[in-house]
Parts: structure tokens; sequence; C-alpha cells
């Protein structure tokens, strides 16, 4: 933690004999205590005595209240300096009387003396907390000391609350002055981000994933209001009343006017426009500005643009709000709807304030035009939102066509499109289903359909829109291209291209160009399935480069196009393609639809494949381990292939929390195929064996799938040094085989076969060799992975100088890309072989002085300082040295460098 790691240098300075001041800011619950607590345990560690005060908020009623809570918990040689101090003792119950009173002004000077000579006795961390409340006389002590602590070992920290310190709040003055001293450090503590915030309530019990993402999207980064939300969650309400309680409280310090202010802002939303509000409010313009410069100065508003402004927290506008009487709340809604459609508003804002304000006919109407707003500004989401609110109001509302401009059909189907657009096939099957039968509503059931995997369905789904559909139409066209689309992966292909071929047709005649492009896609396949991929990248090509008036359609297309470059080992321009295709789902919102997380997924595909991990690695970041939906999951999944070629500790909390979804195929396919190589590099085979035939045990015969799957399941037996089942996973990889496959196809085809001769004793040279051959087209961890075992079918027939070539550039493309596992492995045959002398020319002489400093020693940080470079490149450059020197540790890369002379 950075805030800690400040803290610490302040703790250290003043161990060297440099006292220091640290003072610690940040918003109510959001860790100050935690961080100067775990300081705290730091300085006991280091043989310093910790005295904690705290202030209350009882204004300058009791002077001295922090530091007489302080000094209860002096001990030892620290307490007997606080007994020969009797001006400080008189602070404790049952203090020592001094007889005749004193001026004030010198009873403090004596006591300022009195505290500077008890800190001098023993190194000390004081830590006064909630500055924000504390006295006057405090806050004098506290400049005192800030300035007379010179070198004293004393660290002096405060804390206090950022959001409590309002214009006219006397600590201002204080914290102004201080901050310009050199011995103080200022540290102000920020929201924690989303990963930290999901990592603390994880740690707290928090595992339903739904519930968790709620609290992190509500509690903005501030740990406390999340463990409350949390708790909220857990016993099914919004809040905790402690929560409320302390969020409320600033606001009820306010004069009615500003109270009044406040609740009208509250309805209004975390945001709201100055002019919008004042008139909301029925004050005058004095009264209001005046009551906003109360609201502000108190931190619970804040500016927001030239114009507005915003809550400091969600949380507070949600309290506030919460706080309201029912009538109040309609009737303040109500007057917002009025003047916003005065000020023709934004139709969003406007389905809000109708619909809290019970008008529903006019909720109906705006809620509508929200959706068909948020569609042309491509928010899937929102449209989704709206529409559906709007499908819920329809019941309710006399003559609800007329305000909604549309029909229950057209909405429905609009609202299913949404929830399709932003990733929720489900949903929108559901929606599809509800919609009385018609060509169209069973065309796009048909599509969803087949997008969740649902086959059979989507096949029944399209003959019924075919049917339904009349002759010479759009509708027609896209029913013919959906059927098409459909058949293309059961018994009844025959029938794909003569479909495809009518919906091109027709859609041309109709000028349905979604249909066009659909129709198009579908004969680039059928071109791609019979071997003619030279055809089949010009019409994907074709189709992704025109716009067809549907997303989701020129996302599919893109996507395709970029696919087959990507197979047929033209890894630049897919790469390209696939960029395209990304920055089209993200500027359009549809990241999370079916193809936009299928080209998330291909661009990082292409950067593992061609070796790029950084950039692999940094795409992967963003896809999260702990997921709640299908989509989610999968996008999860695709992180395995780098996390477990790289060894990561990821891998196993990955895995746990993915084990829930392996219902769904192609979740199941990546995660638990990437399991089963997971326990092979931990030698595990038994293990990898159950991932790998459960993987298979739920793919269709002719999934290209199998292949890889049954090459991973054939590497288990081999390991096992089991032949049951080899020749007929073979078997299976053969036939999953088809005519026109891509390079990594037909690549995975060749280990498996290779890996077949493994299982059965044999460790043929030349099937090997065809396995480099065949991944050394651009996937660099795989021609690595493939050299490895070359090189082991090479020294098995006696031929040491080959297997000595191809395991050193094993080596260093292993230890060049930071795979462990492979690098471990690469290591344990050096040392069967007795390669390791070989391997000190392969040493740079940059990993050579990083070297001799790894042999005296030194952790990363001493390296990268004697060095001049960064700490992370020189864990890149150990990674390199422990794969090029075929060790596993520091330890033993230090053994052999001393051994063969290298130092």
């Amino acid at each position: 933690m950075v805030e800690l790691d400040r803290l610490t240098v302040v703790l250290d300075s003043a161990a060297a004999g440099l006292a220091g001041v640290a003072l610690v800011g940040g918003d109510a619950g959001i860790g100050k205590t935690r961080l100067v607590t775990e300081l705290g345990e730091r300085a006991k560690a280091a043989g310093f005595a910790v005295l904690v005060g705290q202030c209350a908020e009882l204004g300058d009623a009791l002077p001295y209240l922090p530091l007489a809570d302080a000094l209860r918990g002096a001990r030892g040689e620290l307490r007997a300096a606080l007994d020969a101090r009797p001006v400080l003792g008189r602070l404790l119950p049952g203090g020592t009387d001094l007889g005749p009173e004193t001026t004030s002004g010198l009873t403090q000077q004596q006591l300022f003396g009195s505290m500077l000579g008890f800190l001098a006795a023993q190194p000390v961390l004081l830590i006064l907390e909630d500055l924000h409340w504390a006295d006057q006389s405090t806050r004098d002590l506290l400049v005192f000391l800030s300035r007379m602590l010179q070198t004293e070992r004393v660290c002096l920290v405060g804390t206090y609350r950022t959001d409590d310190l309002h214009r006219r709040h006397p600590l201002r003055r204080v914290l102004a002055e201080l901050k310009r001293l050199p011995s103080v450090t200022a540290v102000k503590l920020s929201p924690l981000d989303r990963g930290e915030m999901t990592d603390y309530l994880a740690a707290l019990g928090g595992d339903d994933v739904q519930m968790v993402s709620e609290v992190v999207d509500r509690a903005e980064g501030n740990p406390f209001y999340a463990e409350e939300l949390l708790e909220a969650a857990i016993d099914g309400s919004s809040m905790t009343d402690g929560l409320a309680s302390l969020l409320l409280s600033r606001a009820e310090l306010l004069s009615d006017a500003a109270q009044r202010v406040l609740r009208g802002a509250a309805v209004a939303g975390r945001r709201v426009d100055h002019d919008l509000l004042r008139e909301a409010s029925g004050l005058d313009e004095l009264a209001f500005e005046e009551a906003m410069r109360e609201i502000v100065s108190r931190g619970l508003l804040r500016t927001n643009g030239e114009y507005g402004y915003a809550f400091r927290h969600a949380l507070l506008q949600e309290a506030v709000y919460t706080d309201l009487l029912p009538g109040e709340r309609t009737r303040m809604h109500s007057e917002f709807a009025r003047l916003l459609t005065a000020r023709k508003g934004a139709a969003a804002e406007l389905a809000y304030h109708y619909l809290a304000g019970h008008d529903l006919a006019e909720a109906l109407s705006a809620s509508v035009e929200a959706g068909r707003r948020a569609e042309r500004l491509g928010a899937p989401a929102e449209a989704h939102r709206h529409f559906e609110q709007a499908l819920g109001l329809w019941d309710r509302v006399p003559e609800a066509e007329r305000l909604a401009g549309t029909d229950h059909v057209r909405l429905a189907l609009r609202t299913a499109a949404a929830a399709a657009d932003m990733g929720d096939n489900h949903r929108a099957i559901a929606y599809a289903r509800q919609i009385p039968p018609s060509a169209e509503a069973s065309e796009r059931l048909a599509y969803y359909l087949y997008d969740s995997d649902d086959v059979p369905g989507a096949v029944t789904a399209a003959e019924a829109a075919v049917t339904a559909a009349p002759p010479g139409t759009p509708v027609l066209a896209r029913a013919l291209a959906t059927l098409s689309r459909a058949l293309s992966w059961g018994t009844r292909h025959a029938e794909v291209r003569p479909l495809a071929d009518r919906a091109l047709e027709v859609a041309r005649a109709t000028g349905a160009s979604d249909a066009e492009k659909s129709a198009t896609i579908m004969l680039a396949s059928c071109a791609e399935f019979e071997g003619d991929l030279t055809r089949a990248e010009e019409l994907f090509g074709s189709a992704a480069a025109r716009d067809s008036g549907d997303l989701a359609m020129d996302l599919r297309a893109i996507f395709h196009y970029a696919r087959i470059q990507f197979e047929r080992g033209s890894m630049a321009t897919a790469a390209v393609t696939a960029d395209r295709g990304v920055r089209l789902a993200r500027d359009t919102g549809l990241t999370w639809s079916t193809y936009g997380t299928d080209l998330r997924f291909l661009q990082f595909l292409i950067r593992y494949m061609a070796g790029e991990w950084t950039q692999a690695q940094e795409t992967a970041a963003g896809f999260g381990t702990r997921v709640g939906k299908v989509p989610e999951a999968i996008l999860s999944s695709f992180a395995l292939f780098i996390e477990v070629a790289m060894g990561m500790p990821a891998v196993e909390e990955r895995l746990t929390w993915l084990r829930p979804f392996w219902s769904d195929s192609l979740v199941a396919y990546m995660s638990r195929g990437l399991a089963a190589e997971h326990a092979l590099w931990r030698q595990e085979p038994e293990l990898a064996l159950g991932h790998a035939t459960a993987v298979l045990d739920t793919m269709d015969s002719g999934d290209v799938g199998n292949i890889r799957i049954s090459a991973v399941a054939l590497w288990a037996l081999a390991d096992l040094g089991r032949t049951d089942g080899a020749d007929e996973l073979l078997a299976r990889a053969r036939r999953a085989a088809r005519a026109g496959m891509g390079f990594e196809g037909r690549a995975w085809l060749a280990r498996a076969e290779a890996e077949w001769h493994r299982a059965h004793g044999r460790a043929d040279v030349e099937a090997w060799r065809a396995v480099v051959e065949a991944f050394d087209v651009g996937f660099v961890y795989e021609a690595a992975r493939s050299r490895w075992r070359l090189a082991e079918a090479l020294l098995a027939s006696g031929e040491r100088v080959a297997a000595l070539k191809e395991w050193e550039r094993a080596v260093e493309d292993a230890a060049s890309l930071g795979a462990r596992p492979l690098s471990e492995a690469l290591a344990e045959l050096g040392r069967r072989a007795r390669f390791a002398p070989a391997q000190a020319g392969l040493l740079t002489g940059r990993e050579r002085e990083v070297l001799a400093l790894v042999a005296e020693g030194l952790p990363n940080r001493e390296i990268g300082e004697r060095l001049f470079i960064a700490q992370k490149t020189v864990s890149v450059h150990v990674s390199n040295i422990l794969g090029k020197l075929g060790v596993s540790s520091r330890t033993q890369a230090a053994a052999v460098a001393r051994k063969d002379g290298l130092l």
C-alpha cells in the first residue's frame, strides 16, 4: 500500500533520529484507522512505544482530550517519564494537584515543554485520531510539536476527515500552516479501486458475486461503507441504520432552508443543475444562494461543472432521499417533471421523475423515447432498461400504443434486441418467446437461441419463420439466412449453401442489407468448410467492409474476417481487424454482446500466440476473476491461457470462481481444458485426464475443439504410462478434423498424433518435428512447448547435438515469454541431459551483471538500484536467467553460475 509505505518512511526517519510528522486525511470510513493501526504494529516491531489518542465531538469543552487519552497508554520508561512531569499527570484521572493556579498561558507553556521532554524519553509513535474534532488547545499543541520536534526519535501522526472540513473549519488553517513545514508529510487516502474493494469484501465473507458487485458500485471505494452495505444486503435491506445515521448527521446540522434545498437535490439525483434546483426549491435567489453556500461549505454537495452540483457520495444522496416522507417525495418528483418538461429536458430524466411522481402515461411515453435515444447513442443496456420499464407500464396505461408511438410487439422486439446487444441472450430469448408467433418474432428467437447454443431450438424457430414469412420480403431473407446459420453445425449441412444463396437473392431484391450480410457470411462459412479458404476470406472481407445498419451483424462479420485471417497465419492483419472490431464494440456499447466478447478474446489470443505476452497480460487483466454471469465467465476463461502458461498463482482462484459455470460448453471447453494443462504442469496427470474426459463427454463429435482436448488427454495418458483409451482419443481427434481447417487445428492434430506415439512408449522424432513445423508459423509458445518434446525424442534417438539445438531455442523462447512451467520442464530435461554448461553462452552482458548480484543474495529492488534499472526489468532478467540456466530458483542459478565459472 503506497500510503503505508510513505508513513513507514517517516517512522524509519524517526528511528534514525530525525523526528517527523504525518497528517493523514480522507473521508469517513476510507480506512485511516486501519492504516495507522498497521503503522502501529510496524512501530512496535521496531521498538517504538505506541500511544494513541482519540478526539471526540465535544468542541472545546474538554481541552487536551486526545492527549490525555494517549497518555493513559504510557508504560515502562514512558510511565516513569510521565510521573516525573506533574503537568502532564494532571491530565489523567486522579492526576497531581499542582497547587495555586497560574495564568493559563504559562500553564500551557509548561505543558508543551513537558510534553516535548516526555516524548524524548524513548522512541515514540504518537497517533492523534479525528483531529477535525480537536479542541483549540490540542490544535495548538499539534502546531508546537510539529515545529519543535527535531532530533527526537518521535513520529507524530494525525488523522482527520476531509469531508468534515467545511470552509470555516478551524483545522483548515492549521493544516495549511503545517503542510508548509519540511518535517510534515501529508498523506491523502484515496478510495480503493474496484479490485481492492472486491478483495476486501471477499475477505469479509462476500461470496455472492452479484451482491458484491452491487456493493462495490454503491460504496465507491469506501471500505466502511462497503462493510455496512454488505451487512445490509445480506439482511435484505438497502442500508444499515448506523450508515444512514452517519451520512445524515452532517445534513441535520443545516438550517431549515438548506435542508429543504438538499432534499430537492436528492430528488433530482446524484447531480443537479443550479437553476433547476433553485426553481424547485421555491426560494428566492439570495436565500437559495445562502443555502447552497452552507451546503457546499459542509461538504455535502460540491460544484460540478460550471452550472451544477453533485453529491459528495452517492450514498449521501440515497440516505437523504430515503429519509423523505412518501408524499413529500411524490410532490417533489412531480415538480421536477413539470420543470424539465418546460425546459425540454432529457427523456431519461423525465421518465424517472414522471414514474416516481406516479404519472404513468407520461412515464411510458418518456421511457420509450429514452430507449430510442439510448439506441441511437449505442447504449444497449440503457435502452433495454427504458424499454423494459415501458413494457412494465403498458397494461396500466390507457392508449399505450398512441403514447409510445409503437405497438407492443415492436417494443418487445426492440427490448429483446437490446438485451442481446448487451450480452444477455437468455433475457432476449425470454422476451422473444412472449411475443405472439410471427415470422419476425420466430426469426429473432432462432437467432438468439443459436447464439445461446440451443441449435435444435434455433432450427425449429427458423423453420417456423421461413414458413410464416410472406414471399419476396426482407423478413423472408432474414429467416432464410438465420435457418442457414442454424443448420451449419448439424447433419443437414447440405442445405446450408442453397438456403444462403436464396437468402442472398431475396435480400438483394428487397434491399435488406442486414440479411444480405448474414447470407454472405454463411456463404463464406460454406467455402471455409469446403476447404476454399481464399474464397472464404474474400467473402468474409466483403461482409466486414460494409455497414448493414445492424451493429451486431457488423461485429459478427468483422469477427469472422479476423478469425480466418488468424487461422490462415496472417497475424498482423488479423490483429488490425480484431482491434477494429473491439473499438466498434466499445464505442457502441456492445462490449458484452456475443461478438463483442468473441472479438476481445480473439484480440487477446492473437497477442498470446504471437508471443506478445506483456500486451496479452494487460488485456487479460480486464477479464475479471470474480464472475457472476456466463459472458463474464467466458472472458475470465480466456485469461487462463496466459496464467496457466506463466504458472501464475491467480489460476487457482480463477478456477474456483469458474467451476460453477462448467455447465456452459464454451466455459468448460476453455477453463476446464486449461485446468487439465495446469494439472499436467503440476505433475497431476490423473486429475488432468479427468478434466479432459469431462469436457469431451459434453462435446459434439464434429466440433474441432475435440482435437485440442484429445491431445491434452493423450498428454495425460502418456505421463501416466497408460495406453487404454489412447486409440479412441486419436480417432476422435481425426474425426473432428475437416478440409480447410486452419493451421492451429492442423497443428493440434499433429500434436495429438505425437502424444499418441508417446503414450505407446515411442519417442517419434518425425512426429514431433511435424508438430514444431505446424506451430512454428507464429505461435511462439506452442512451438517452444513442442521443441521441448522434440528435444526429448532426439535425445532418446541418440541425436544429442540436434537435441541441444532444439532445447536451447525452447529455453530462450520460454524465458523471453516468462513461461515458468515450461522453463522448469526444460530445466529438468537440461539436468538429465547435462546441457547446463552449454547455457552459459546464452546469457547477455546485462543478464551476467544481474546474475552476479543474485549470487550475492540481493533482492530485485537492490539490484535495480545498483544497476539503475527498474525493479520490473530486473524481474524479467531473472526469469530469463532461470530459463537459460535450466534452473527453477535463484539459489540454483547462483550455484550453477559458481560451478560453471560465470561469476
